[in-house]
């Protein structure tokens, strides 16, 4: 991507990443900052104390039966303050803020008005770059954050000999002032940061060291290549005079392994890192019509024309894949609420791990896309928790197994609050543990990671449900993120859609991988007698799915989340051929949330609604999610935003004056372009079961299905011309669905690595 205008803010600039150290380049020319993250630098305020409760569910459920749901939600609270001094319902206790980690400031000398400006991307090998003239020299910088060792390198080149003068230091990242027009290194109140910097001419060096009032400390040294020029020091920082061009090559370290610089060659460690960036990005392409890449302004205006561009729209694909691969690598920390990129020293929401919603939505497009390695983080970060699950089962509701909270970051540890009723957090976690497996055909995988997992899970169903009157199971209580019905006061349900849904999915999967193996006799007819008393989903008047499914709770349609169609999406349960009823009632239910307008969406809400129209087949409606969702919560550098940042009525509105930047959108849009052209369950693909009027011409290849099936296709609506090639791992019989314009359905004898064309073989 390409812009033209230079950023003053952290959340314009343009992000590069490893998947575990990330960089944002503002792109100015005469200061210029480069903010640095590390997947791990959080502030450390230490975990919650964990009160065992659980005596009190019988009192919590017999108030909800009553009708006294704000008084059911209270008790479990109050007992924990009571008993620890400690407000429970407080959000962030527990949870440390995700931290900027320093900062580069860089000054350079300017000879006269600068013309040309550019500043960009290159998704395809990881590099920033911007580029000017002035009187001088034409100047070119380049940043990457090199895959193999994770140090940043910046380089600065004149075409002119001598050309080259700046100053470079590093610092705290800049705050921002509330008054949004001054930048000071003043600290939120509840961050205490003692910071060290210092600079050496004699070897080139600046240093940066952080230490928190815990004694954690934490920094950064840089190496400076000046050939041709002077290196001197002053107020701790490099001054460079004269130099041909400028390398800084910058290691980072955490606790007690302090690091230092070898000296590398900026070419031959870039192109060693953008080989392996470039191959994890190249196993999906994507070109959508003939339309031309223009800048980001030019693109974003004529949106805001309403004539959202095509180029657009595969510009934020792109974006979304380059983002997930830049900020989640195995051996590190999942991409949180702001993949890595983050400077602000008291984040939105902490930058935390919010687990009804968010953190999914950050790795839907993982496996779909090819890049299931970014998903190993994922799994690493939740079972490194796993005891601190089993104590939140256990002294939140006194069951077995696991419960995971709505949001956490350096653990697991929960207390009790409005949240806590929420249960879903570890089947819905479950469905990406699965689906790793389904993508893959990793039996290893699934035997050590997925069934263990999926077990825990279940252990904590079959203490937690109850019969109710009728022999089905209940649910209580029960919560739909974070929505509250109709009639009531309080978040608090009975038998949330959600819950059942997802509970579902977990007793299915479970014994359908435990028959797979051969292992859990028992445990299988006890899951699939589970099954059998859940209860059934259900229709409103109104035709749409019931978001409770018990009958004291009515639907609130005034909501940006949609949990409930979960079957649908991100579910795979319920299709257009295994139930049509429901499958409709979803439409319905997604329908009337739009009825009541968009100021109850946001930006991350109109990318999952996105998807959801994607499994709907309506290929339209998803496409009109995106475009709504570039033309309100996208900023100039395509990251988006939790709702409309310039209060332009596209989107939520009654939030602070600077909405936050949160990635999951930027992920969304990804995932729901994937979902557009392939939908795949096992022994079921449908290639374009979603495509937009305004994608008549496209090509796609490297998209991965449930099955272990690769899929490349290429169409032409308007020459009803079709073509794809399917590559199988293994042998299997899978019924193919492809729009009746080009063909109907097809079924399929895959053989194991063998490619099996539908339509015109692909020239």
């Amino acid at each position: 991507m390409t812009m033209r205008y230079p950023a003053t803010r952290w959340q314009d600039a343009l992000p590069v990443g490893s998947g575990i150290v990330g960089a944002l380049v503002y792109g100015s020319i005469k200061r210029d900052t480069i903010v640095l993250n590390h997947d791990a630098l959080y502030y450390p305020r230490g975990k919650a104390q964990a009160i065992d409760v659980s005596e009190l569910l019988p009192e919590v459920r017999r108030l909800m039966s009553a009708g006294q749901y704000r008084e059911a939600a209270q008790v479990m609270p109050q007992a924990y303050t009571e008993k620890t001094g400690i407000d429970g319902s407080h959000t962030s206790e527990g949870r440390d803020p995700y931290q900027p980690f320093c900062a580069i400031r860089l000054e350079s000398a300017t000879d006269g008005p600068f013309s040309e400006y550019r500043r960009g991307v290159d998704f395809g090998t990881g590099r920033a770059w911007v580029r000017w003239t002035d009187e001088s020299a034409t100047f070119t910088r380049e940043s990457f954050v090199s895959r193999v060792t994770d140090e940043v390198f910046l380089r600065i080149r004149g075409d002119k000999p001598g050309s080259v003068t700046c100053k470079i230091a590093l610092d705290k990242a800049p705050c921002e002032q509330s008054d949004e027009t001054t930048l000071s290194n003043s600290l939120p109140g509840d961050v205490e940061l003692e910071v060290t910097m210092k600079a050496s001419a004699e070897d080139s060096k600046v240093a940066f060291c952080g230490r928190y009032a815990s004694g954690f400390e934490f920094g950064a040294i840089g190496r400076v290549e000046a050939p041709g020029g002077s290196v001197n020091v002053s107020d701790e920082a490099l001054v460079i005079e004269g130099a041909d061009e400028v390398v800084l090559q910058l290691a980072l370290w955490l606790g007690e392994a302090q690091a230092d610089v070898t000296p590398a060659s900026f070419d031959k460690v870039f192109a060693e890192s953008s080989e392996l960036h470039q191959e994890l990005f190249d196993r999906v392409t994507l070109s959508i019509g003939d339309e031309k890449r223009q800048s980001n302004e030019e693109m974003l205006m004529a949106a805001y024309d309403g004539e959202v561009p095509v180029s657009l729209t595969q510009a934020m694909f792109e974006f979304g894949r380059y983002l997930l691969i830049s900020s989640s690598r195995p051996g590190g920390w999942p991409a949180n609420l702001q993949g890595i990129w983050n400077g602000d020293y008291a984040p939105a929401w902490n930058s935390d791990v919010h687990t009804d919603e968010n953190i999914q939505m950050n790795y839907w497009q993982a496996m779909q896309g090819g890049i299931g390695e970014t998903a190993l983080p994922l799994f690493d970060y939740f079972e490194r928790f796993i005891d601190d699950f089993r104590q939140n089962a256990k002294t939140l509701l006194g069951c077995r197994g696991i419960f995971i909270p709505i949001a956490m970051t350096t653990n697991g540890v929960d207390t009790p609050r409005i949240w806590s009723n929420w249960t879903a957090a570890a089947g819905w976690i479950a469905q990406h543990f699965y689906d790793y497996y389904l993508y893959t055909g990793d039996e290893s995988f699934l035997k050590d990671r997925v069934v263990p997992w999926l077990k825990e899970t279940a252990f904590f169903y079959e203490d937690y449900l109850y019969e109710g009157d009728d022999g089905k199971l209940v649910f209580n209580p029960s919560v739909s993120p974070e929505n509250r019905p109709e009639n009531s006061n309080s978040l608090m349900s009975i038998n949330a859609t959600m819950d059942v849904a997802i509970c579902r999915e977990v007793l299915t999967n479970l014994c359908d991988s435990c028959e797979k193996l051969g292992i859990e006799e028992e445990g299988v007819v006890r899951w699939r007698a589970m099954c059998e008393k859940l209860p059934e989903y259900e229709v409103n008047e109104d035709g749409a799915m019931k978001e409770w499914l018990h009958p004291a709770f009515q639907d609130n349609y005034h909501h940006r989340h949609q949990s409930h169609i979960y079957p649908v999406f991100p579910g795979i349960e319920v299709t257009e051929e295994s139930n049509p009823e429901i499958f409709e009632a979803c439409r319905v239910a997604v329908e009337k949330r739009l009825v009541i307008g968009l100021t109850s969406q946001t930006g991350w809400s109109m990318a999952h609604m996105a998807n959801i129209y994607a499994r709907l087949g309506d290929g339209d409606r998803a496409l009109e999610c995106m475009e709504i969702l570039s033309r309100s919560s996208t900023g100039p550098n395509l990251l988006t935003y939790h709702n409309d940042w310039r209060h332009m009525g596209l989107s939520m509105g009654g939030w602070s004056s600077t909405p936050p930047f949160q990635i999951d959108a930027n992920f969304g849009i990804t995932s729901a372009v994937l979902e557009m052209l392939v939908f795949s369950k096992p022994g079921l693909i449908k290639l374009l079961p979603a495509l937009p009027t305004k994608w008549a011409k496209g090509k796609v290849t490297g998209v991965c299905c449930r099955g272990a099936v690769t899929v490349d296709i290429e169409w032409d609506r308007d020459d009803g011309k079709f073509a794809a090639s399917l590559v199988s791992k293994t042998d299997q019989k899978v019924l193919v669905k492809i729009p009746e314009w080009a063909g109907g359905a097809h079924e399929m004898d895959l053989k194991a690595a063998e490619q099996t064309v539908i339509g015109a073989q692909t020239q």
